[in-house]
């Protein structure tokens, strides 16, 4: 009997750790601290640390299954990445800049466990979104904790509809003018942009096919500097 308890429990272990985490737990917890315009409250998350670290919890003990579709994969590490980068935030805080961690280069540093690997901000995004799914858009979902960055969403991104929240997320950061200034014959871009070109393509076509401003085939684009401000909610 204590054999059958014990395998049992090993079964059921090894099973759930390719579950998926609570994304209605993340979802409540970005719509109670970010703001619809992407601005975290890190202050109210700090002072309710709790809630917090069971969310990351419930990313470590995952291990992403090849099982799952190309869209919950997806989904988790976008959702993994921004969790952690407000963790790392939170711990450090308050903070003027997430540049001001680990000699400017907090993305480098292997402190993220997920499924019992270690991970830096940077393989989560460099080794593993971005030549896996080979999607442009996720540069306006994952959020690196600066004014400059794609404000982040205040909602879990979730496979059923991540299409449609990568297709919102990245017409509202083109057609915002904090970020970007486009007229008919010059476009002044976000330097994601640049940073990413490979991942764009033509840079022209993408922001054409998302702005509501008609842009020349010869029109100049230009990049503008980043803010590494903390997107912190004042």
């Amino acid at each position: 009997m204590r054999f059958f308890i014990l395998f049992l429990f090993i079964i059921t272990s090894f099973y759930s750790s390719f579950a998926q985490p609570d994304y209605k737990t993340w979802d409540t917890f970005l719509k109670k601290y970010v703001s619809a315009t992407g601005d975290v409250d890190y202050k109210s998350i700090k002072a309710n640390k709790k809630s917090l670290d069971s969310i990351v919890r419930s990313f470590s003990i995952v291990t992403v299954s090849t099982t799952w579709s190309k869209n919950d994969q997806l989904a988790f590490w976008i959702n993994a990445y921004n969790a952690f980068t407000i963790d790392l935030i939170v711990n450090n805080y308050p903070l003027k800049s997430i540049r001001n961690l680990d000699g400017g280069k907090p993305w480098d540093v292997k402190r993220i466990t997920i499924g019992g690997n270690k991970y830096s901000l940077n393989n989560i995004e460099n080794d593993i979104i971005r030549p896996q799914f080979k999607d442009a858009r996720i540069h306006f979902a994952v959020n690196c904790g600066a004014k400059s960055c794609p404000p982040l969403l205040n909602a879990a991104f979730v496979a059923k509809t991540l299409d449609s929240q990568l297709e919102a997320v990245t017409k509202k950061f083109i057609s915002n003018t904090k970020y970007q200034t486009i007229t008919t014959t010059k476009v002044t871009l976000s330097k994601i942009f640049d940073w990413y070109a490979v991942d764009f393509g033509d840079i022209k076509t993408f922001v054409i096919k998302y702005s509501t401003t008609k842009i020349n085939n010869n029109a100049v684009i230009i990049f503008k500097e980043y803010d590494w401000s903390l997107n912190d909610k004042k």
